[in-house]
């Protein structure tokens, strides 16, 4: 369930309510991820080698981004880095139906790596306006890393509230690999 705060109505757009979140926890979802970004800025900078067909290519990359969080099977395990974070931004898009505990509340990580994205966005565009590599990989370079360090900060929301939320805590599972008995 998604709620009316702007994280819920971002999440409800990529799809992700309720069972559907635990698609989005494959890691292998979280990690690619990582390559929408990249992948919309070649599809612009490939105007330079294919002209108007990057228009095609951006829009390839932007419903990539739109259907990718629900490509992949919940994981066996959830046991990890990638997992936790996801299940932090669930917290945080549900938040008015969870109890957010107060040093989170009052963070401003998360206002500080919007800020940190939003600047790394304005320096990718003016480098792919530009065509400019040195700024469009600084770009990508401050969006990836603030991204990575919003998701970081996501994994130690989850791994609080999981100790007062069993609902939340359930959402952690390890399931045996078959391949690995006997």
């Amino acid at each position: 369930m998604t709620t009316s705060t702007p994280e819920g109505r971002i999440a409800g757009l990529f799809g992700l309510r309720g069972e559907q979140w635990m698609r989005h926890a494959n890691p292998w979802s979280v990690w690619v991820r990582f390559s929408v970004l990249p992948l919309i800025a070649l599809a612009a900078w490939s105007r330079v080698w294919i002209g108007w067909w990057a228009v095609l290519a951006g829009a390839g990359a932007l419903v990539f981004m739109v259907v990718e969080p629900l490509l992949f099977p919940p994981p066996r395990s959830t046991r990890n880095w990638a997992s936790k974070g996801v299940f932090g931004e669930r917290i945080t898009a549900e938040g008015a139906r969870r109890d957010i505990p107060a040093q989170f509340r009052t963070s401003r990580v998360p206002m500080i790596t919007t800020v940190w994205q939003t600047t790394g966005l304005a320096v990718l565009v003016v480098g792919l306006v530009r065509l400019d590599l040195l700024l469009t990989l600084a770009g990508l370079f401050l969006c990836v890393c603030a991204k990575a360090w919003y998701i970081d900060r996501a994994v130690l929301l989850f791994e609080d509230v999981k100790t007062r939320d069993p609902e939340c805590a359930a959402w952690e599972y390890s399931t045996p690999d078959p391949r690995s008995s006997s």
